[in-house]
């Protein structure tokens, strides 16, 4: 079986992250991200669990998350995984559509799998320019026409966007669990927050977030480990500053949720591309 390959590119100037995932096997359990996800299925037919809502993938879908969309995925062929994306943080979204329609927002993407879509030509030519680390005008163009297009078909209107609101008790878990990520938070303390008896509160809150209160907080710390490992803090003193008990469970978490190490994330803000083969056995980096 040939060897997996992972290639990540960042682009400053427009804020986007290009992921190349070939050959990949893994399974990502239930995460959700702060930033835009707009990938492309190149190849493996995938189970995907989004929102509660499960679609199958197949190549030449387009999947579209949205900062806090809980989604899991898994093969169901047997066959490896290619695929790329593009990661596009909050503010860089926020600018673009402010370009584009004089409002500076964050629209809420309708449909997780586009099937078959059209867009798919301008995403791929978009990755690739990116990937080859192309300073020409024409990124930025097709940048802004891609969102664009996005935009006219696939968003919620202004008034829409927000997304839907937790249930009453949840609002204040979800802000002290994003406080107090650094920390350790039992299930006893935050069901008790809640005013609920653990079980009762375990139900309410994954009905209401679409994730168990762990996953929620091993999210909101591996969204944190992303900002202090781009600022070049090592993997050992973000796993210390991120409420994670040891290096290697840090490792283990980060790629679970992210598909890279954290010294392979590192490197993307480092100086190039990161192209690296699967890593065998046991090394924590």
């Amino acid at each position: 079986m040939a060897k997996e390959k992972r290639t990540v590119c960042y682009d400053a100037a427009l804020g986007i992250e290009a992921y190349r995932f070939e050959g990949v096997m893994q399974k990502f359990p239930n995460h959700f991200h702060d930033y835009y996800v707009i990938g492309f299925i190149e190849a493996g037919r995938r189970l995907l669990v989004c929102k509660n809502e499960e679609t199958i993938i197949t190549p030449g879908d387009i999947t579209v998350f949205n900062p806090g969309d809980v989604h899991s995925c898994e093969q169901l062929d047997g066959r490896a995984l290619d695929y790329r994306c593009l990661n596009i943080q909050e503010d860089a979204m926020k600018r673009m559509v402010g370009e584009i329609t004089g409002r500076s927002y964050l629209p809420r993407f309708k449909r997780p799998v586009l099937v078959q879509s059209e867009l798919a030509a301008s995403l791929c030519e978009l990755h690739r320019m990116i990937a080859a680390g192309e300073q020409e005008m024409d990124k930025e163009e097709l940048a802004l026409l891609f969102i664009s297009q996005f935009l006219q078909e696939e968003a919620d209107l202004p008034s829409e966007t927000a997304s839907p609101e937790p249930e009453d008790g949840m609002r204040e878990v979800c802000a002290y669990l994003e406080a107090n990520y650094q920390q350790a938070v039992s299930l006893d303390g935050i069901s008790s927050l809640a005013g609920m008896s653990k079980y009762h509160f375990l139900r309410s809150f994954t009905r209401s977030m679409g994730i168990t209160p762990h996953c929620y907080l091993q999210a909101i710390r591996i969204g944190r480990a992303k900002q202090l490992l781009e600022q070049g803090l090592s993997p050992a003193e973000t796993a210390q500053r991120t409420g994670f008990s040891d290096q290697p469970h840090f490792t283990h978490t980060f790629k679970k949720l992210i598909g890279l190490t954290p010294r392979q994330y590192m490197r993307i803000f480092s100086g190039g591309p990161v192209r690296q083969p699967h890593l065998q056995g046991g090394k924590h980096d």
